[in-house]
């Protein structure tokens, strides 16, 4: 499972721990998130991650 950081302001998405702020859980994929699926920290868009 590859993790991937934003580049606007580091936050760090990985799938063992998915996003429970915004109801995505654990194993989820990076590239199976939601179209929409931000950023939760600054509101980035997908295209604004890097894989880690």
């Amino acid at each position: 499972m590859d993790k991937y950081r934003c580049t606007v302001c580091g936050y760090l998405y990985d799938p063992k721990k998915g996003d429970p702020d915004n109801d995505i859980e654990p194993g989820i994929e990076f590239s199976d998130l939601p179209d929409d699926w931000t950023c939760p920290l600054c509101g980035a868009s997908k295209d604004q991650f890097e894989m880690e």
